[in-house]
C-alpha cells in the first residue's frame, strides 16, 4: 500500500474534537507513521469486513482507531476516529 496523501472528511474532523485529552498528539505520530510507511506492525493496518467491507483501519492506542479509505493513486480519506465502537456508529 502506498500513501500520498491523506484527506481529512469532515467526521472524521469533528471525531477528533470529541477524543480523551493527549490523544491527539498520538493521531499525530501514528498519521506520520503511516504515511512513511502503512505497513509498520504498530499500525496494526486491517481490513474491515461486514458492513464496513471495503473500509481499513489502524490502530492509534489500545482503544482508538481510525477507519479510512483506499482512494485512487495512494490517497487515503481518514474517515473516522475514536473508540472501537466506532466499528458500530458507522
Amino acid at each position: 500500500m502506498v500513501v500520498k496523501k491523506i484527506l481529512y472528511h469532515p467526521k472524521f474532523l469533528s471525531d477528533l474534537q470529541q477524543l480523551p485529552p493527549g490523544t491527539l498528539e498520538r493521531v499525530e505520530k501514528v498519521e506520520a507513521l503511516f504515511k512513511s510507511n502503512p505497513l509498520h506492525p504498530s499500525v496494526r493496518l486491517h481490513p474491515l469486513k461486514g458492513k464496513l467491507k471495503g473500509l481499513w483501519s489502524i490502530s492509534v492506542t489500545v482503544g482508538i482507531r481510525i477507519i479510512f479509505e483506499r482512494l485512487e493513486g495512494g490517497e487515503i480519506m481518514f474517515i473516522s476516529v475514536g473508540k472501537h465502537d466506532i466499528y458500530r456508529a458507522r
